[in-house]
């Protein structure tokens, strides 16, 4: 079960195998996402209302509410968060089906996890159009594999796991002003505490390393990623 690290993202894991989910979920936050989890369809249904998701890992074949139904109640009202469909049922006309529904992307049980990880990728990036592989924005080159940012100079430098998730999602939203609470809902999970003055400190963590320029202080705003357009 998943939930968006939004992201950094922030993502949603629904899925009632406790062992899988466990172990999706572990890999997820090594490769530098913020994880909820849950494992049934009505909380799934609240919390892809409720909370700031990125994307959503769905299972199809849940208690309380089957996923396909969870992702039809999303898409009724107009939630278009991204879904990749889990299920162990591999008949064309069910993912058909799911396709119909509203799913984004499919993958069939047992999958590989650093399958999972490239799609979900895929899809964000796609969603915010960005190359499937890595960022490059206002002239530096995120690489998430490795989670390491490239200067213009071309010099590299490592960083932390929040340093990441939060440069990644400013580097996803570059232009735009991102209030402090809005990175938190992003870069942390729903267990995690969300103190948003940590985001100032992060932001000094990465202005030192990046350059102070690339992140533009909007007062009583939030802050934004420069894009090489001029801070709007």
């Amino acid at each position: 079960m998943l939930p968006t690290d939004k992201p950094p993202l922030r993502l949603l894991l629904v899925e009632d195998d406790d062992a899988l989910s466990a172990a999706v979920r572990s890999d997820l936050v090594g490769a530098g996402f913020a994880v909820d989890t849950c494992d049934n369809g009505i909380d799934a249904e609240h919390l892809g209302d409720t909370e700031p998701y990125d994307a959503v890992v769905l299972d199809l074949g849940l208690p309380g509410k089957p996923g396909l139904d969870v992702l039809a109640a999303w898409r009724k009202r107009n939630n278009t968060v991204p879904v990749i469909v889990l299920t162990a049922r591999d008949a064309w006309y069910e993912r058909v089906d799911g396709f119909r529904t509203g799913a984004d992307d499919y993958l069939g049980k047992p999958f590989h996890v650093e399958e999972l990880i490239a799609r979900i990728r895929a899809l964000i990036h796609r969603r915010h159009g960005q190359s499937a592989t890595r960022l490059s924005v206002g002239g530096i080159e995120l690489d998430e594999d490795l989670q390491q940012v490239t200067l213009p100079d071309g010099s590299r430098r490592e960083l932390t796991g929040t340093e990441f998730r939060l440069l990644r999602y400013m580097m996803l939203n570059a232009g735009r002003i991102l209030s402090k609470s809005t990175l938190s809902d992003h870069v942390y999970d729903q267990d995690s505490d969300r103190d948003s003055n940590l985001i100032e400190v992060y932001v000094r963590r990465l202005r030192e390393k990046i350059g102070a320029s690339l992140i533009v202080t909007k007062r009583g705003q939030g802050y934004v990623f420069n894009n090489g357009s001029g801070a709007p």
